[in-house]
């Protein structure tokens, strides 16, 4: 029977034993992580042993999910919602704006996780590129930045379209009034032409 008597919380060195032994287990390098110990969650009973454990290392407002581990995996499936609970939870209170895993369980891919595209990994900060393995991904919110961005691009795009038609405006009333113009001209050649044809019909040379 699974115990549902699980604390998830940040790590802290007093846990730094636990987990370096947990990740010696997975084949991870601890001396590596255990400079990071800061970055994981970890899953611990009521009397502190450390059950489970997942990074997240924050770049340019994506999140990135690493080395998931579980001291028995037997418990996996009742931990993961549990961490990714929290692993939300973060991302909300930090703005996160994309979640990115190398981990293939399947329940990360049952939670909303994709394959990406090519347009989704421009999106990838440049300190993760060189990693090994497929990514997931998953969207979490659009962009803020790139909102106010479009907006500030279609309020000038709207900006020069009036001053556009301003301009089209001015040329064309100054067209109508040359015409105007030139019609009042016409007008008045064909005027004096007519009177000076009756005046020539009127007074014919002696």
């Amino acid at each position: 029977m699974v115990p549902t008597n699980f604390r998830i919380r940040r790590a802290t060195l007093d846990d730094l034993g636990q987990l370096t032994a947990l990740w010696r287990s997975m084949t991870f390098a601890p001396d590596e992580l255990a400079r990071r110990i800061t970055e994981f969650q970890v899953a611990v009973t009521e009397n502190g042993v450390v059950a489970g454990a997942l990074g997240l290392q924050i770049q340019e407002r994506q999140g990135l999910l690493h080395h998931e581990a579980f001291t028995d995996f037997a418990l996996a499936d009742h931990l993961r919602p549990m961490l990714w609970d929290r692993m939300r939870a973060i991302a909300t209170n930090q703005g996160l704006l994309q979640f990115w895993t190398r981990e293939q369980a399947p329940f990360w891919s049952h939670n909303g996780m994709v394959r990406p595209n090519e347009e989704a990994l421009a999106h990838l900060p440049a300190g993760w590129r060189d990693a090994s393995g497929p990514w997931l991904t998953i969207k979490l919110r659009d962009d803020p930045d790139a909102i106010l961005k479009a907006d500030q691009q279609l309020l000038l795009f709207m900006q020069m379209e009036r001053q556009k038609t301003a301009r089209t405006l001015r040329r064309a009333k100054a067209l109508k009034a040359l015409a105007l113009f030139l019609a009042s001209a016409l007008v008045l050649f064909a005027l004096g032409a007519a009177f000076y044809v009756f005046w020539k019909h009127q007074h014919p040379p002696q």
